[in-house]
């Protein structure tokens, strides 16, 4: 009872700890949102698709509905299927797509924070101290920057693959690779990116505990049991995987290695908070600098310094872990800047699809705010030990602790794009079995985001749309483009027949004049309209 007490006071601590670094959010989740940004769109979009496809088609999960006639579309970016069937039972009840997304993303920091904490509380026998890396672990300089990319705060699956693979390499079970296999596979099933970078963390860790593993008498049962979760996780991502391998195939999605550079860490990185207390002070400069912010705090990092400098990092088996997880992660995240990851990237065609390999920086913040952790839990069971009421002192600096956690990433009130929800009028597209849809204005590549709220209107009809955003643009969207250039003109409505269009949707507001020349086209036959929304059946002939 005490121990199942334990866990829901933690479990409820970092529900008012998500609500708090992310408010005004959790105050109206279905009104509030991240809409102002085009991955925002995307990702509500995707947690869409999936809830929406999977009871209906799920071997067509990947054929989604955007970029008519191009296949395998929901390949071009993430396919967030964990989080997405998180939030499932929540549109199948009926729930509005932002309102999915935001609870979705409200549940991966939720959760995100309190497996870490129950992981490092399991290790250091330290509650406070579980407390202080689950902290650094969801709040941080790095998901509270990236609250419009959901995948991005649920990392949850992490440290239990971690307790998973401590446990394989201490008691070599079968059960324990059985469940390494299944965290590691969960997690990876949460993003592409969290697919490689918790294998490379797992990987790291497993390495920096190589001594155990080594003996004669240990070292073969050890390496079939690490194959055996290889090999299953393999089986278990692969369905998931082959469409990359498709859409790479077909359409070339190869992210060149400049352009990689581009989107890698420097130094301005892991000095770019948007915190408050360091935004204002300090951090500006490198946050305008750096594509990502990847400061993992003040307090975890002199935690973590403590640890190391102690000797602490090297001598707990599970602190050498985390520390060559954060290692690693920090020498990935410099991308092509760290000659390895250029062979890597030549013989490893899943690098090939990553772009931002910044992102590899969660690992140093996810490890940082987890050795100082460790470091807080003997710092505090030497205070017992040394000092009259120690205790007291004791849990005065673990208080301590955790509040500077919290500060070093706060940055509440955030500031969300208002969403009234998608208009009523793309409903009638719902009940055109065979509507093929284009939106108007229709843009280029070189404004394709503006593309993004079509994406998620389509969530109200689901018919094909050759519109589309997502972090992959086929060449057939620029073809589109230039051959709608001239909308309403006769050239551009055979182009839209050619491409099998039966509806056009138009935003007046965005094309103002446009109005009396489509009242003029008598291939156009006005189907609904509301406010400056109008929708048309093109004819056929």
């Amino acid at each position: 009872m005490a121990v199942r007490n334990h866990r829901l006071a933690t479990l409820i601590l970092f529900a008012a700890l998500t609500a708090a670094h992310t408010w005004p959010l959790a105050a109206a989740p279905g009104t509030w949102s991240r809409n102002d940004h085009a991955d925002a769109l995307l990702n509500t979009w995707i947690l869409s698709w999936v809830a929406h496809i999977v009871p209906e088609a799920p071997l067509s999960l990947f054929d989604a509905n955007i970029f008519h006639p191009e296949r395998t579309t929901l390949a071009y970016s993430e396919h967030l299927v964990v989080p997405a069937l998180m939030g499932a039972p929540l549109a199948w009840a009926g729930a509005s797509p932002v309102l999915v997304h935001n609870l979705v993303l409200l549940a991966g920091l939720v959760l995100t924070g309190w497996v870490t904490c129950l992981v490092i509380s399991r290790w250091t026998g330290d509650t406070l101290a579980g407390v202080l890396a689950g902290t650094v672990a969801a709040f941080n300089a790095h998901t509270l920057t990236r609250l419009p990319h959901v995948q991005a705060m649920h990392v949850e699956f992490l440290p239990l693959a971690l307790l998973a693979l401590d446990q394989l390499l201490e008691r070599r079970r079968v059960r324990d690779a059985l469940a390494l296999a299944g965290w590691y596979s969960v997690q990876a099933l949460c993003s592409g990116y969290l697919l490689l970078t918790a294998a490379t963390a797992l990987v790291a860790a497993a390495l920096a505990r190589v001594g155990e593993w080594l003996p004669r008498q240990r070292l073969l049962r050890t390496l079939a049991l690490l194959a055996l979760a290889g090999g299953l996780s393999v089986l278990l991502c692969l369905p998931f995987l082959l469409p990359y391998a498709q859409v790479r195939r077909e359409q070339g999605l190869v992210r060149p290695i400049d352009e990689v550079a581009g989107y890698s860490a420097t130094v301005a990185s892991y000095l770019s908070t948007g915190a408050r207390v360091h935004f204002s002070t300090w951090s500006e400069p490198y946050y305008h600098r750096a594509g990502e912010s990847l400061f993992p705090g003040v307090t975890a990092l002199l935690l973590a310094g403590g640890a190391v400098l102690t000797g602490l990092a090297w001598r707990d088996r599970r602190a050498r872990m985390l520390l060559a997880m954060a290692a690693v992660g920090l020498l990935f995240s410099f991308g092509p800047r760290y000659e390895p990851y250029r062979t890597l990237y030549e013989h490893l065609p899943l690098l090939q699809g990553l772009r931002a390999v910044a992102r590899y920086g969660h690992l140093v913040i996810f490890g940082v705010g987890a050795l100082a952790a460790f470091a807080l839990a003997a710092w505090r069971t030497r205070l017992r030990g040394r000092l009259t009421r120690g205790s007291a002192w004791a849990a005065v600096v673990g208080l301590l602790a955790v509040a500077g956690a919290n500060l070093d990433a706060w940055r509440a009130p955030l500031t969300y794009a208002r969403h009234d929800g998608i208009p009523r009028v793309y409903r009638t597209l719902a009940t055109v079995s065979d509507a093929v849809v284009a939106e108007f204005p229709f843009y280029g590549v070189d404004l394709v985001h503006r593309h993004a709220p079509y994406v998620l209107a389509s969530t109200a009809h689901w018919r094909p749309l050759v519109n589309g955003y997502s972090g992959f643009i086929p060449p057939s969207l620029s073809r589109h483009a230039a051959e709608f250039s001239g909308f309403p003109d006769a050239t551009a409505l055979r182009a839209l027949r050619a491409a099998g269009v039966t509806h056009v949707v138009v935003h007046l507001d965005m094309m103002p004049g446009l109005a009396p020349r489509l009242r003029q086209i008598p291939a156009l036959q006005l189907v609904a309209a509301e406010g400056s929304l109008r929708i048309y059946r093109l004819d056929r002939r």
